[in-house]
């Protein structure tokens, strides 16, 4: 690595934006940001049930890059607002493929973080032959064992004060399910209800992805309206494992072979085991990878950051 570690792009507002409509009742919001005709790529949010930020405009040069983001089915300013209905993986690897053909391009480099990395990895698995670089972080293979990992047992020892309050809305005798405990509530016909499980839900994921507090990444996981979607969303994915076969993006890695790729990971990263980045990395020859030591899983700790522009800035030939 270079002494100074690299950091964001200055801020950029898009130079297009508009709405998508994707069929089965949702619109998604896009919007493209760098130099038109530039290198193309698409940038694919966290959650499930996250949103596209400014922040994320800045992790490629914007005078070599031509980037599509875009919020996912139900969140962020696409609609309808927390739906679930025709709301799976695979509805928003067509999405992907419906933005690259209204972008012009035939191949892109594909982005993604955290739920990003398995979207990411899902959709280059099915359409290789229009990815020309992937760059995952936070790898997250959706498979049982990381989700119990994570809403059953195991960062529970680590937090055990946050913990307690994760489990607070749920009765003892429905603790031994997590994930569909609080789906019925997530679920329910009342809001409040929705509402008060849909923050409690988020703001466990908020706390626990930075290696130390970072008020300014967990605080947005407390509001209302971005709470009920992102819990209600991811929710509804992680409790039908995303519509993957287990173990599944893993097991068809060897479709990656001949993409260039860069797998950065943090050594502490709670809710996404170190562990499936390095047997990714193993199943992917071409990708180079990090494993970051002091860094937990948010893409804004700066030894990650470092590696996420670095990829970026590799693949536009300039590092």
């Amino acid at each position: 690595m270079t002494d100074a570690l690299r950091g964001l792009y200055p801020e950029i507002e898009p130079y297009a934006s508009g709405h998508l409509d994707v069929g089965d009742g949702h619109v998604v919001y896009w919007e493209r940001v760098g130099t038109p005709g530039a290198k193309p790529a698409v940038f694919l949010h966290g959650g499930p049930g996250g949103t596209i930020s400014p922040k994320h405009r800045r992790l490629f040069d914007p005078a070599l890059y031509d980037v599509t983001l875009f919020d996912q089915r139900g969140c962020g300013k696409s609609t309808p607002h927390a739906e679930l209905n025709a709301n799976t993986t695979w509805h928003l690897v067509a999405d992907i493929e419906r933005l690259r053909a209204m972008a012009g391009v035939d191949k892109w480099l594909v982005f993604g973080g955290s739920w990003g990395s398995t979207l990411a990895l899902a959709y280059a698995e099915k359409y290789p032959e229009h990815v020309s670089e992937l760059v995952v972080r936070g790898i997250y293979t959706l498979t049982k064992a990381e989700l119990d990992w994570y809403y059953q047992f195991g960062v529970s020892q680590m937090y055990p004060e946050k913990w307690e309050r994760f489990l607070a809305p749920i009765p003892p005798e429905e603790r031994h399910e997590m994930m569909l405990a609080y789906h019925r509530r997530l679920t329910s016909d009342d809001k409040a209800t929705r509402i008060a499980a849909a923050k409690a839900w988020s703001i466990w994921e908020g706390e626990t992805i930075t290696l130390l507090p970072e008020p300014e990444t967990s605080t947005p996981f407390e509001n209302d309206e971005y709470a009920h979607a992102f819990a209600r969303i991811e929710n509804h994915f992680f409790v039908n494992a995303g519509w993957l076969e287990e173990g599944q993006l893993l097991r068809d890695a060897h479709k990656l072979k001949g993409i260039p790729g860069v797998i950065v990971h943090g050594r502490y990263d709670m809710p996404c085991p170190a562990h499936y980045a390095w047997t990714l990395h193993k199943a992917w020859s071409e990708a180079e990878f990090y494993l970051i030591e002091g860094a937990g899983h948010a893409y804004s700790e700066p030894g990650i950051l470092d590696r996420l522009i670095y990829a970026t800035d590799k693949f536009a030939g300039k590092a």
